[in-house]
């Protein structure tokens, strides 16, 4: 048997994965994983990371209630 991993066995992968979930989504879900690495790092850079950036600091509570109401404003108007 020959090597599993040659550039020919990575194409044929590729294009069998594009074909599956199409280009769209698989832009969507590369923007996303961006995103998350993002976060990820300013989140391992500490509270300093997110200062200056003119976000306040709110706590938990205050944050999901926003949320949930912008989820809810949402859903009434798509029914």
């Amino acid at each position: 048997m020959g090597d599993l991993f040659t550039i020919q066995h990575l194409l044929l992968i590729l294009l069998i994965v594009v074909l599956v979930f199409g280009t769209k989504k698989l832009r969507n879900i590369g923007a996303d994983l961006g995103g998350a690495v993002k976060s990820f790092k300013e989140g391992m850079a500490g509270n300093g990371a997110t200062e200056g950036k003119g976000e306040e600091k709110k706590p938990l509570e205050e944050k999901t209630v926003a949320t949930n109401v912008e989820v809810k404003s949402q859903e009434k108007t798509h029914s």
